[in-house]
């Protein structure tokens, strides 16, 4: 499996980059230059390269980011307003969100590089308003 991971203020690393499976300019680019080329799979009997990648047996993009919050309490706040958003394509990419302490960690698995690039746009452009609320509305007060 391909695997990304993403910090905030950090890009993407980690990751197979396996030859014919990527996306260019996909979450698993990153990955693919921070680990270097590997070596290209032989195709399959009767396929080239091209059509062997494409085959039922290409191995789902995987990407996690975590995002370190100031606070236990902030952390929670923020899944709370993220969580209920389900994906579109549930059936070709899934998103979980946990906490631990302060950290709000998502994973997200796809059959589709493109797909999963769009889902992590969409949730980047949810976490930069949650934050900005946050931040407009100061720390919370415990409960």
């Amino acid at each position: 499996m391909r695997h990304a991971h993403a910090h905030a203020g950090g890009g993407a690393v980690g990751g197979d980059g396996q030859g014919g499976h990527n996306c260019p300019g996909g979450a698993d680019t990153a990955a693919a230059l921070a680990d270097g080329p590997s070596p290209p799979h032989p195709p399959g009997p009767g396929r080239d390269a091209a059509s062997a990648a494409r085959g039922s047996g290409m191995r789902p993009h995987l990407f996690t980011l975590s995002v370190p919050f100031p606070t236990p309490l902030e952390a929670e706040i923020a899944h709370g307003s993220l969580a209920p958003d389900a994906e579109p394509h549930q059936r070709v990419i899934g998103k979980d969100l946990t906490v631990s302490g302060r950290i709000l960690t998502v994973r997200w698995k796809a059959e589709d590089c493109r797909l999963l690039r769009i889902s992590v746009i969409n949730f980047l452009d949810q976490l930069s308003l949650v934050l900005r609320t946050m931040q407009r509305f100061g720390p919370p007060v415990p409960r």
